[in-house]
């Protein structure tokens, strides 16, 4: 998940810089919106370790409503990058935090602790390049 967030981050870095994706002042507000709802989601590094695995989860489906809520309201390259930063985040789909018990889960599954860093870092690259969108 951090490598592909961290791909995605890396080209439009580099389509911003070499200025092949100039994005429209409509964009610029989607994107700054998504990355206030992005770290409000989920914060500063050390703010999420003291949360339970439960509020965790939430958080960070909180942060990928964020996306889709921002790809709604987005065409072209806006659009395109997240799209494919939410699909990068999926697999949070299919975590759960509560136990299991004797019944069936749909496929969920108990992230580990790991995971959830992970996912909290790739985030956070997302919240610093839609910042980064939000004022080229």
């Amino acid at each position: 998940m951090q490598t592909v967030v961290e791909e995605l981050t890396q080209e439009a870095e580099r389509q911003l810089r070499d200025q092949a994706w100039i994005p429209a002042a409509a964009d610029r507000v989607i994107a700054e919106r998504a990355a206030a709802e992005l770290h409000a989601a989920v914060g500063a590094p050390q703010a999420p370790q003291v949360l339970s695995d439960v509020d965790r989860l939430a958080r960070l489906r909180e942060a990928l409503a964020a996306l889709a809520i921002a790809l709604a309201h987005v065409h072209g390259r806006l659009a395109w990058f997240l799209g494919a930063a939410a699909t990068a985040l999926a697999p949070i789909l299919h975590w759960r935090a509560l136990p299991s018990g004797d019944g069936p889960t749909f496929g969920a599954v108990q992230p580990t602790p790991e995971q959830y860093t992970e996912a909290e870092e790739a985030i956070r690259k997302l919240h610093a390049i839609l910042t980064h969108i939000a004022t080229t």
